[in-house]
C-alpha cells in the first residue's frame, strides 16, 4: 500500500501544485477533499454519500454497502475551485511590463525622456493603488479510493492530495509617494533609486496529502443500529512562503526550493451514522482531530503558520428511491493560514435520478462567517452497465468572480 500511495502521490502532487498556479491564485474543499457528487450537492455529504465515497466525506457510511456490493474504486476525483474577485492574478502579472518600462528610462535617463518616464511614474503609482489590499485564493484536489464492503468490518484505502494557495499584496504608501513624486515633477530620480521601492507580493501555498486505511463497523445501541466509522492516517504537508518584490514577481518561481518546506505527521478522521425510519439519515464527521501548526519558511522576512484544526461536521440526509436531499453544518470553523480570515460553512443540496443511468445534482454553499464565497451548485451522473461504470460532473459559480469544477470516474465490481 505504501508504494502504491508513493505512485499516487507522484502522479497528482504535480497535477494539484499546476491547478493553484496556472489559473492562479474558496470553499469548496473546506472538508479536505472533493467528490464531484456531493460537490454539485452543495458540498454535502456527511449523512448522503455513496458507500464508495464515504471514505471521503464520512467513513461510517462504509456501513451501507448492499450484499450485492463487492468493490468500489475512484480513480480519480478531481477538482479545482478559484476566488479572485480583485483580479489580482492578472494585476500582478501586468505589473511586470509596467516595471520593466519604468526601469528602462531610468536605467538610461536623459531629459528627453523626462516626460516619459514622468508617465511610466505615474502608471505605476497608479498599479499600486489598484493592488492595495487585494487578495485571490484557489484549491484544488484529487483522491483515489478503493473501498471493500463486508458484514464486519467494511474497509478502504485512501489517498488524497489537497492544496491551497493564497496571493495577498503588501504595498507601502512611501513607494506609491515616490513614484507619485516622480510623476508630478517634484522628485529627479537618481540611478538606483528603484531599489528604494518595498512593496512585496505574499504568495502563500499549502499542498496536504493523507494516505489513510478507513474501516468502520454497526453497533447495536438499544436496539438502534449506530455505524462508526474511522481513518488513521499519515500526513504529509508542503508549504510555500513566496514573499518576494511585488516589482519582481514571477509565479513560475513560486515552488523553488528556497521558498519551500515539508513536515509529517500522523492524523486521524472519524464519523458516525444512524438510520432513523427508511427514509433519514443522521450523520456526524470529525476531520484532523490532531491539531498540528507548521510554520513556512521565512522569506524576506514574513513568515506565516498553516493550520490544521479538527473540522466537525453534522448532516442531514431524506431519501427514496428517486430523490435525495441532504444538509451539512460545520460546526467547527475552518482556517488555512494564520494571516487569513476563517470560514464556517453551512451547505444544502439534492440528487433527482431521472433514470437509472442518470442523476441530477443542484446545491447551494454559503459562509456563515461572511469572509468566503457563496457559491450556487450543480452537476450530473451518469452510471451504465448496470451502474458497474460512474461519471460525474460538477461545476460551482459565486460572488467575488468565484467557479469550480469537479470530475470522477468510479467502477463497482
Amino acid at each position: 500500500m505504501a508504494n502504491i500511495s508513493e505512485r499516487i502521490f507522484r502522479t497528482f502532487h504535480p497535477i494539484v501544485l499546476k491547478a493553484l498556479l496556472l489559473v492562479p491564485f474558496s470553499g469548496m474543499a473546506a472538508g479536505n477533499y472533493y467528490d464531484a457528487r456531493n460537490d454539485a450537492m452543495g458540498g454535502t455529504g456527511v449523512a448522503s454519500s455513496s458507500w464508495g465515497t464515504a471514505p471521503l466525506a464520512n467513513p461510517a457510511l462504509l456501513t451501507k454497502a448492499q450484499p450485492d456490493d463487492h468493490v468500489s474504486v475512484i480513480i480519480p476525483s478531481v477538482g479545482v475551485q478559484l476566488t479572485d474577485k480583485d483580479k489580482l492574478v492578472n494585476k500582478v502579472d501586468d505589473i511586470a511590463n509596467t516595471v520593466d518600462s519604468y526601469r528602462g528610462l531610468t536605467d538610461s535617463f536623459t531629459f528627453a525622456d523626462y516626460p516619459k518616464l514622468q508617465a511610466a511614474a505615474g502608471d505605476l503609482a497608479n498599479r499600486l493603488r489598484d493592488i492595495r489590499n487585494n487578495t485571490a485564493t484557489g484549491s484544488a484536489g484529487a483522491a483515489i479510493v478503493v473501498a471493500i464492503p463486508n458484514e464486519v468490518l467494511p474497509f478502504a484505502f485512501v489517498s488524497k492530495v489537497y492544496g491551497t494557495a493564497h496571493l495577498a499584496t503588501d504595498v507601502s504608501q512611501s513607494d506609491i509617494d515616490y513614484l507619485q513624486g516622480v510623476a508630478d515633477g517634484t522628485i529627479i530620480p537618481l540611478a538606483g533609486d528603484e531599489d528604494r521601492l518595498t512593496s512585496a507580493g505574499l504568495g502563500r501555498g499549502a499542498i496536504v496529502t493523507d494516505y489513510g486505511i478507513a474501516m468502520a463497523h454497526q453497533f447495536n445501541l438499544a436496539g438502534h443500529p449506530v455505524s462508526l466509522g474511522v481513518t488513521p492516517k499519515l500526513q504529509k504537508t508542503y508549504l510555500y512562503n513566496y514573499s518576494v518584490s511585488v516589482y519582481n514577481y514571477d509565479k513560475s518561481a513560486f515552488t523553488e526550493g528556497r521558498y519551500k518546506n515539508t513536515n509529517t505527521g500522523f492524523n486521524l478522521d472519524a464519523g458516525l451514522a444512524t438510520d432513523f425510519g427508511d427514509n433519514w439519515t443522521l450523520g456526524l464527521s470529525a476531520q484532523n482531530l490532531i491539531s498540528r501548526d507548521i510554520d513556512t519558511k521565512e522569506v524576506s522576512g514574513y513568515t506565516d503558520t498553516y493550520q490544521i484544526r479538527p473540522l466537525v461536521t453534522s448532516g442531514l440526509s431524506w431519501h427514496t428511491e428517486k430523490l435525495t436531499t441532504s444538509l451539512d453544518i460545520d460546526l467547527t470553523p475552518t482556517k488555512r493560514f494564520k494571516t487569513q480570515q476563517e470560514s464556517q460553512y453551512a451547505g444544502v443540496g439534492a440528487e433527482y435520478r431521472l433514470f437509472s443511468w442518470l442523476q441530477l445534482r443542484a446545491g447551494y454553499r454559503a459562509d456563515m462567517k461572511s469572509n468566503d464565497a457563496n457559491v450556487a451548485t450543480a452537476g450530473f451522473g451518469i452510471s451504465p452497465f448496470n451502474n458497474s461504470v460512474h461519471l460525474d460532473l460538477a461545476g460551482s459559480v459565486g460572488n467575488d468572480n468565484t467557479w469550480g469544477a469537479m470530475a470522477q470516474i468510479g467502477f463497482n465490481f
